[in-house]
């Protein structure tokens, strides 16, 4: 199947931001929706980012449902931005139509369980969307930083290059493939699933956030288990930020853990790459091709 890479945004398009998982406050979106105007484009908000629910979610698995799919159905939108993540895509992914959207598809933006549905989108029917920052890192003077400039750079066409630092963990080399990840415990979460994403040839990015020690390491089996390592073209893992111990220690970093697993594969690996629950968490094109490129000195990505 061919694959599909929504048209680059133009000042005058429109974004539309919907809740399609946790619910989130209105006015926690609120710099968001002006610096997305301030870069030139309109903005169309669905229901669910006015959410009168008191549960998690940001309404019931039918609101939310019908929220998304309107948005992706809108002829008007030309890009998707998922306000957060958090929980609840999996309720609803397998109701969501995409035959409108398969034809002409769109930016889908987001991170975390928005996982997920890039997975989807990829697996089914090679649609290119972006793993990039959410509305809350917009807040508190950040709407300016890299990271969110990573995301305007993205959705205008402007080819991704980020070199970062090194890691004692790296494994150096050189490989070119398309791009493929996200949050490990929705990747783990799907496997066996019609959202489960083929690895062979790929470039794998993982990320987390909040998770036991011994979940990570059993999460990282899962994935070697499922053998989503053992054709893959190269690995960089994230952030992993907020992990938990239990009262008798695991004795490992989560990079540790990870380290121990994937040591012994001949690909390319860097560690402490910025794609993350954290602020340092730069756009990435699920799908897109890149070129990773470790050495002794630097870690490069760049879309090509």
């Amino acid at each position: 199947m061919k694959r599909k890479i929504p048209s680059y945004l133009r000042k005058g398009d429109t974004i539309g931001i919907v809740v399609p998982a946790g619910y989130m406050a209105a006015e926690k979106m609120d710099t968001c929706i002006a610096t997305l105007e301030n870069w030139g484009y309109h903005v169309k908000l669905g229901k669910t980012t006015h959410s009168t629910s008191e549960t998690y979610f940001s309404g019931t698995d039918e609101e939310r449902l019908n929220d998304l799919q309107q948005m992706l159905d809108d002829n008007e939108v030309q890009a998707i931005l998922c306000a957060r993540g958090g929980y609840g895509i999996t309720r609803i992914i397998d109701s969501i139509n995409f035959k409108k959207f398969k034809k002409k598809p769109k930016w889908v933006i987001g991170y975390s369980d928005v996982t997920v549905l890039h997975a989807h989108l990829y697996s089914n029917f090679r649609i290119t969307s972006l793993h990039a920052p959410m509305a809350a890192a917009f807040n508190d003077g950040e709407a300016e930083n890299e990271y969110i400039r990573s995301l305007k750079n993205a959705l205008e066409g402007v080819a991704a290059e980020y070199e970062v630092a090194t890691h004692n963990y790296n494994k150096p080399g050189k490989c070119k493939g398309e791009l493929v990840g996200g949050n490990l415990s929705l990747l783990a979460h799907i496997i066996g699933t019609t959202s489960d994403i083929d690895t062979k040839n790929k470039i794998l990015f993982l990320e987390d956030i909040g998770e036991y020690s011994y979940n990570i390491d059993r999460m990282l089996y899962q994935l070697k288990r499922s053998r989503k390592f053992d054709d893959l073209k190269g690995l960089i893992i994230g952030g992993f930020t907020d992990t938990k111990d239990t009262e008798r220690p695991f004795g490992k970093t989560a990079y540790d853990i990870i380290h121990d697993i994937v040591k012994d594969y001949t690909f390319p690996i860097c560690f402490n790459f910025p794609v993350s629950h954290s602020r340092e968490n730069y756009a990435l094109k699920i799908g897109g091709v890149h070129q990773l490129s470790v050495t002794e000195n630097y870690v490069s990505l760049m879309e090509v």
